[in-house]
């Protein structure tokens, strides 16, 4: 198996708290959200299309985003995202299972 295949099978179940993050900074459309996550990886991770949209309706089903259609006066219609109050909190719940998981993964690797 590939390193890059690797690295994309473990950063894949982290998409989720990868788009809260970013919505922490405002509401982001989908485009723009993988290209933060390709630009914020060093470009070396790059948001599999069918992946973040997955992603974004399994957040939204469960009320941790909302979403909305931007005006049409500035480029195409876009749909935007936004955290909610329980996206902030899943957030921070998953940032902490990540800081324990890597722990235990340093001890003992």
């Amino acid at each position: 198996m590939s390193e890059s295949k690797i690295s994309a099978d473990l950063l894949r179940g982290h998409t989720d708290t990868m788009i809260l993050k970013l919505l922490l900074a405002g509401d982001k459309y989908g485009y723009q959200i993988s290209k933060l996550i390709y630009a914020n990886s060093g470009n070396q991770y790059e948001l599999k299309e069918a992946t973040m949209y997955s992603s974004l309706k399994r957040l939204e089903k469960e009320g941790s985003i909302t979403s909305y259609w931007g005006s049409e006066n500035i480029g195409g219609r876009r749909k935007y995202y936004k955290i909610t109050d329980l996206g902030k909190n899943t957030y921070e719940q998953n940032k902490k299972n990540w800081e324990q998981a890597k722990q235990i993964l340093e001890r003992l690797l």
